[in-house]
This record gives structure tokens, C-alpha cells and sequence, in this order.
């Protein structure tokens, strides 16, 4: 679920305030979805880490989720993919 909130959350920085910022001059847009974006990539790395430990996952598994957490739709393809690795995920 994390995952999913700051996918879209990661989406909404660059597609809708990133564009307000630089387009439309209004910066206080990337200001708070960033703060919130921000806070929504600690708590998937500290959900990813937590995860990793609980179900003993190997460490590329955990590199592939945290490279996941910084492209664009990465996360929903992680999660995807993990989904076909363990049903339970």
C-alpha cells in the first residue's frame, strides 16, 4: 500500500507540480506535494527494509525495490513483479 501511495505520489510531483513550478510560476505546489512525496519515500524505504527482513529477502531483491522507489512507475512494476515472486507480498 505504501508503495502504491508514493507511486502516485512521485507521479503527481512530476506531472502536475513540477509543471505548476515551472510553468504557471507557482513553486508553493512542489513545496508541499515534495514535503509529502518526501515523507512517503521514507516510510516505503523503512516498509521495504522492514519486509526484506521479515521474509528474508535477498539483497538484490531489496536494490531492485529501493531503484524501484526512484523511477517513474517503479514502484507499481516492483510491486507487480514481487507479486509473481511471493503471492502473499
Amino acid at each position: 500500500m505504501i508503495g502504491f501511495i508514493e507511486g502516485i505520489s512521485f507521479l503527481v510531483l512530476l506531472l502536475i507540480a513540477m509543471p505548476l513550478k515551472y510553468l504557471a510560476g507557482q513553486p508553493e505546489a512542489v513545496r508541499i506535494v515534495g514535503t509529502a512525496h518526501g515523507a512517503l519515500f521514507v516510510l516505503y524505504v523503512l516498509a521495504l527494509l522492514l519486509a526484506a527482513f521479515n521474509r528474508k529477502w535477498q539483497p538484490g531483491i531489496v536494490l531492485g525495490g529501493f531503484i524501484a522507489s526512484v523511477v517513474p512507475l517503479g514502484p507499481f512494476v516492483f510491486d507487480r513483479w514481487l507479486k509473481t515472486q511471493d503471492p502473499d507480498a
